[in-house]
């Protein structure tokens, strides 16, 4: 089965001081009820690392295996929150849409 994503680079640069808090944010478009938004990141030289996904249009449950990252979700624009920022933070983020079959 192939997903049909569709992907968004976080493309420009953000400067926080260790500690403080981070909002990305990725607008889209979908007139479907069963979208999810899947949020990424990347190291350089290293694949992309899955950090959650949230359903636009219901409260489906937020997956996170870091309780420093939450999305906040409307029907145009998905937000990650990345709390207490470190170095390590330093990477490329990506968004997905991801329209699933009825």
């Amino acid at each position: 089965d192939c997903m049909n994503l569709l992907t968004w680079l976080f493309s420009h640069y953000i400067n926080k001081t260790e500690g403080e808090s981070v909002t990305l944010s990725c607008s889209y478009d979908s007139k479907s009820e069963n979208v999810r938004l899947y949020w990424y990141r990347q190291y350089p030289n290293g694949d992309p690392q899955y950090l959650l996904r949230e359903g636009a249009r219901s409260n489906s449950a937020k997956h996170s295996s870091d309780p420093r990252f939450q999305s906040s979700t409307s029907r145009i624009l998905t937000e990650l929150i990345i709390s207490s920022v470190s170095v390590s933070d330093t990477a490329l983020y990506y968004c997905a849409l991801r329209v699933e079959p009825q």
